[in-house]
C-alpha cells in the first residue's frame, strides 16, 4: 500500500513537471526564444505556447519594451584642448529578439560602451563653444552612428540625449565674466538709447516751440503792420483834410501843424531822462488859443462833412486875416 502511494505521488509530480515544461505563458512586452537541443528554432510571442517535452526549452527571455540606459560620465578633450565632463542617456528598443539574444553578449553593456566611445569621438571633433551650444547637433550625430551600429543586433535606438556638460572651473568663471560684461554692455546700450530718445524728444519740443514762437511773432508783426497801415491811412485822411483847409485859406490848419509839433517837442523834453528841470514856456496862453483854434477847425470840418451837398465846382478862396493869439504873443514854436 505504501509503495502504491509513493508511485502515485511520483506520477503526479512528473505530470506537473511535464506540464510546466511543456506549457509556456509569455507576458505582454516579452518574447521567449525556443532552443531545440541548444539550437535556436523559433520565438514565442505573448500568450500561451506548447513546447516539445524533453526536446525544446526556453532559451532567452527578451524585454521588447523601450528601455533607458544611463551612459556614465566621462572626461572628453575637445578640439581646442578643453577638458569637459559629459554623460548621456539612451532610449533603445529590441525589435528582433533572436538577434538581440544571440548576436551580442550583454546587450545593455555593449550599447553603453558604444555610446561612450562615439561620444568621445563626436565631442572631440568639436570646439568647446560648439559643444556647449550645439547639443542638438551632438545628439543627432550620436543617434545616427549608434543606430547604424546596433541595427545588426536587432535593436532600434530611438533617442540619445546629452544629460550634462561640465566645463572646467576656470572656463566656467570666464563664461560668467563674459556674461556679466555682455549684460553690462546691453545696459549701457539701453541707457544710451534712452538718452538718445530723450534728446530727440527735447529737440522736437524745442523745434515746435520755436515754430510756434516764430508764428506768434509773424502774427504780431502782421497785426502791427496792419495797425500802422490803418494809422497811416487815418493820418493821411487827416492831412488831406488839413490840406484842403489850407487850400481854402483857413489859418487854423497851419496852427494845427504848429501846435502838434509843439506838443510833441514838449512831451519829448519831459520824457528825456537826462533832463532834471522842465521849463514851462510863457506862451502857454498862446498854446491854449492854438488848441482852441484846432477845436474850431475840427468842428468846422465835421459840419462841412455833414452838410455837404452834391458836389459843385469849388468857389475861389477868400483871403482871411490871421487872428493873432490871445495875449498879444507870437505863434508857438516861433
Amino acid at each position: 500500500m505504501d509503495t502504491s502511494l509513493l508511485f502515485t505521488v511520483a506520477l503526479v509530480a512528473l505530470a506537473f513537471v511535464l506540464l510546466f515544461s511543456v506549457v509556456k505563458i509569455v507576458p505582454q512586452g516579452r518574447e521567449f526564444t525556443v532552443e531545440r537541443f541548444g539550437k535556436y528554432t523559433r520565438t514565442l510571442a505573448p500568450g500561451i505556447s506548447l513546447l516539445t517535452p524533453f526536446v525544446e526549452r526556453v532559451g532567452r527571455r527578451m524585454n521588447m519594451m523601450e528601455q533607458v540606459l544611463d551612459v556614465p560620465q566621462q572626461e572628453v578633450i575637445t578640439k581646442d584642448n578643453a577638458m569637459v565632463k559629459v554623460d548621456a542617456i539612451v532610449f533603445i528598443q529590441v525589435m528582433e529578439a533572436s538577434a538581440a539574444a544571440y548576436r551580442v553578449e550583454n546587450l545593455p553593456y555593449a550599447i553603453t560602451q558604444l555610446c561612450m566611445t562615439n561620444l568621445r569621438t563626436v565631442v572631440g571633433s568639436m570646439e568647446l563653444d560648439e559643444v556647449l551650444f550645439q547639443r542638438d547637433s551632438i545628439n543627432s550625430r550620436l543617434l545616427t552612428v549608434i543606430d547604424a551600429a546596433t541595427e545588426p543586433w536587432g535593436v532600434k535606438v530611438n533617442r540619445i540625449e546629452i544629460k550634462d556638460l561640465t566645463p572646467p572651473a576656470d572656463i566656467t568663471n570666464a563664461m560668467a565674466r563674459q556674461m556679466k560684461a555682455e549684460r553690462e554692455k546691453r545696459a549701457v546700450i539701453t541707457e544710451a538709447e534712452g538718452e538718445k530718445q530723450a534728446a530727440i524728444a527735447r529737440a522736437e519740443g524745442a523745434k515746435q516751440s520755436a515754430i510756434l514762437q516764430a508764428e506768434g511773432r509773424k502774427e504780431a508783426a502782421f497785426r502791427d503792420a496792419e495797425a500802422r497801415e490803418r494809422e497811416a491811412e487815418a493820418e493821411a485822411k487827416a492831412t488831406a483834410m488839413v490840406s484842403e483847409a489850407i487850400a481854402r485859406g483857413d489859418v487854423n490848419a497851419i496852427n494845427y501843424f504848429v501846435a502838434q509839433k509843439y506838443v510833441e517837442a514838449f512831451a519829448e523834453l519831459a520824457r528825456n531822462p537826462t533832463q532834471k528841470t522842465v521849463i514851462v514856456p510863457a506862451e502857454m496862453s498862446g498854446l491854449v488859443g492854438t488848441i482852441a483854434g484846432l477845436g474850431e477847425l475840427v468842428g468846422l470840418a465835421r459840419e462841412q462833412q455833414q452838410s455837404r451837398p452834391a458836389p459843385t465846382p469849388p468857389a475861389p478862396p477868400r483871403p482871411a486875416s490871421p487872428r493873432p493869439p490871445r495875449g498879444g504873443g507870437s505863434v508857438p514854436g516861433t
